[in-house]
């Protein structure tokens, strides 16, 4: 399951790599909704909500469906500015037909539901609807999207005044730290991609974003099947310490590309990839190969050896055993003329993790 991003006939320099003050608090207000997410972040959320007042604490909870579930389109900038203020002022620029569209996808949620026309804020059927489906999701979001349908004004001033309120609260002072991460991140990823070209820089970004061999599609290994195209506006890649383990993709029609990407942290290896994840999890389905991997858990054993224990034939054994390998659950290791099998115990005790990771991406 991937995004791809078409970019074929796409000048290397409508890629582009900038950071971003209104994605990162819209990072920040996800962990703050979403703490279990992040739970490296922990002790940071808990400080922040201790230090809200109760009017905008009961603000970021009322406008929650902005950024919990999913992110709103107009909150990751396709064209990042330098301070809030700048990209606040741009998002107020959007009609409202695409503000609410896109307020109302989070609201109502993001998996399921895509408004097109007629639009509800000029139909009464698809008012409905809409009204319908965050009524289904919770007595908050029928409110929140009543009052965005009845005046989609006055929601969009209350929303940015919560987030100017952010800024004072907390943003201004984490954001300090944080840009520093960020601009050598940038610096790295702009270098690759003037002296290596997008297939490098992409790699950089993480193994779960690659370039097709061809070199028209950026693949974005997902929980979905989308599509969406480039050209002309470009690709913005935006990185985020506050993001992790999270890569948020805009690919709505109308909007351009946007990919929000967590920045690496020293030591821990890049997250495996969805395919790998599945793989590990199609191998360990199979109750014959569960007992082999318990055996291995123990010691090396050979093909033979593993056949003897649990009687099995050798054919069978190696069958098994080549599927665990390509999971990358076992390795090999060849003494004389036998070859023993050894259980991949990180990659086992990882999968956890990896798994959680490739979900939460």
């Amino acid at each position: 399951m991937t995004l791809r991003i078409d970019i074929s006939g796409l000048p290397s320099e409508r890629l582009r790599f900038a950071a971003s003050p209104l994605a990162e608090l819209t990072a920040m207000l996800h962990v703050l909704a979403e703490p279990g997410h992040h739970p490296q972040l922990a002790g940071w959320a808990g400080d922040v909500w201790t230090g809200l007042r109760p009017e905008l604490a009961e603000r970021l909870r009322e406008a929650e469906f902005l950024w919990r579930s999913s992110q709103a389109d107009f909150l990751i900038p396709a064209r990042p500015r330098p301070t809030l203020a700048e990209e606040l002022d741009d998002v107020d620029r959007i009609d409202d037909e695409r503000y609410v569209t896109a307020a109302l996808v989070t609201t109502c949620g993001s998996n399921r539901v895509h408004f097109g026309m007629p639009s509800p804020l000029t139909d009464a059927t698809a008012r409905e609807r809409a009204l319908d489906l965050a009524q289904s999701r919770g007595a908050l979001q029928e409110a929140f999207a009543e009052r965005l349908l009845a005046d989609p004004a006055a929601v969009r001033a209350r929303v940015r005044d919560t987030l100017e309120q952010c800024a004072e609260a907390f943003f201004d002072a984490t954001w300090a730290g944080v840009a520093v991460r960020l601009a050598t991140d940038l610096r790295l990823k702009n270098d690759l991609l003037r002296r290596q070209g997008i297939g490098a820089a992409l790699a950089s970004v993480s193994d779960a974003v690659t370039l097709a061999p061809d070199g028209d599609c950026i693949i974005v290994d997902k929980l979905q099947d989308k599509a969406t195209a480039a050209h002309g506006a470009g690709v913005t890649f935006i990185p985020s310490v506050f993001g992790r383990p999270h890569l948020v993709a805009v690919h709505a029609p109308g909007w351009q590309p946007v990919v929000q990407y967590p920045v690496g942290e020293p030591g821990p290896a890049e997250p495996v990839s969805l395919e790998t994840v599945t793989l590990r999890l199609e191998a360990l389905a199979h109750p014959v190969r569960l007992r082999l991997l318990r055996t291995l858990a123990r010691s090396p054993q050979t093909n033979r050896e593993l056949a003897y224990a649990w009687d099995l034939t050798p054919p069978e054994v190696s069958r098994h055993l080549a599927v665990l390998r390509r999971a990358g659950l076992l390795t090999a290791q060849r003494h004389g003329r036998y070859v023993r099998y050894t259980l991949d115990l990180p990659a086992l005790t990882a999968l956890g993790s990896d798994l959680l990771g490739a979900v939460l991406r």
